[in-house]
């Protein structure tokens, strides 16, 4: 059962939907950038400096948050955003080392 923000409760994280997000490169640079850094960094939407509009943007991290991939913190005037990177690893053992193997071989993840 989802949350009231629309975060997937760990274990009905759906293989598809988050293969989904991360078939888009914007969404994949957001993933692989979160999996770069240490383990609990937290970062502000707009520190990924996205190349598209603030509604687009928008629906990017939506999609994120709603697949399980990111967990969205709200502190009123600015929301921080997390990989739910121990949900990752219990749900999908290796997932996450082969994304940052992608980002650390230079694979394009945005270009588009």
């Amino acid at each position: 059962m989802t949350d009231e923000w629309g975060h997937p409760a760990p274990d009905e994280i759906d293989f598809g939907k988050l293969m989904a997000a991360l078939a888009d490169p914007m969404r994949l640079k957001v993933v692989t950038d979160l999996i770069q850094d240490s383990v609990d960094a937290e970062r502000t939407c707009a520190s990924f400096n996205l190349p598209v509009s603030k509604s687009t943007c928008t629906h990017h991290f939506r999609v994120l948050r709603e697949s399980g991939l990111i967990q969205d913190v709200d502190y009123g005037n600015r929301r921080g955003v997390r990989l739910r990177r121990e949900d990752l690893q219990s749900r999908f053992p290796g997932l996450l080392e082969v994304l940052a193997h992608q980002a650390a071989a230079g694979t394009p993840t945005a270009a588009r």
